[in-house]
């Protein structure tokens, strides 16, 4: 029985300390990435933020304004919230653009609006400004394009059209509901 006790204890001893080795390694590693999807750290977190791109040769002026930007440099990409966004150009009617997030891909080529977005395409004292809501909205700011599959409410006078889906062109002015469109004229009813 002593026999066997001794060549026993050492393989309990060697399988302890096997045990204890993997356990350690275990304690020691980085958390998994599926964790890491979940958590995300900004790179960093800017408050209050505001910018201007311009374009000299066209006289294109684009700002920005947010009331938290967040950077993600393992994504590529930037959040804000509570942004405000407008584009200026000549012989081209003033777009601004609100909403409650924004995401930034692409270096800027992409922007993707959440949240109350409210885009007014001229200014506010012009009859021919045009006031569109959504719940989310893509822009490509180099294009001048926006784009939904969302339901869209577009103002405009005394009008309102109703309809799901949109591609706006502001370069040309061209605003295309995709489906279920209706239109309500004010003027109409008396």
């Amino acid at each position: 029985m002593s026999s066997r006790l001794h060549l026993s204890f050492p393989l309990i001893l060697l399988i302890l300390l096997a045990s204890l080795t993997f356990w350690l390694d275990q304690a020691v590693q980085p958390l998994a990435t599926a964790q890491d999807d979940v958590y995300r750290n900004p790179d960093y977190i800017v408050e209050d933020i505001s910018g201007i791109r311009m374009n000299h040769e066209l006289a294109i002026q684009q700002t920005f304004f947010a009331k938290k930007m967040f950077h993600y440099r393992h994504e590529e990409s930037t959040q804000l919230e509570q942004t405000h966004f407008v584009s200026t150009a000549p012989d081209k009617p003033v777009m601004s653009v609100d909403a409650d997030q924004a995401e930034l891909s692409g270096n800027g080529a992409d922007v993707y609006l959440t949240g109350n977005v409210v885009v007014l395409r001229g200014a506010e004292e012009n009859e021919d400004k045009v006031t569109m809501k959504t719940s989310s909205l893509h822009l490509i700011p180099g294009e001048d394009i926006a784009k939904t599959d969302q339901a869209v409410v577009i103002s405009r006078l005394n009008t309102t059209i109703t309809g799901v889906g949109l591609d706006l062109n502001n370069r040309t002015g061209v605003i295309k509901l995709l489906s279920q469109i209706r239109a309500v004229d004010l003027n109409d009813s008396k």
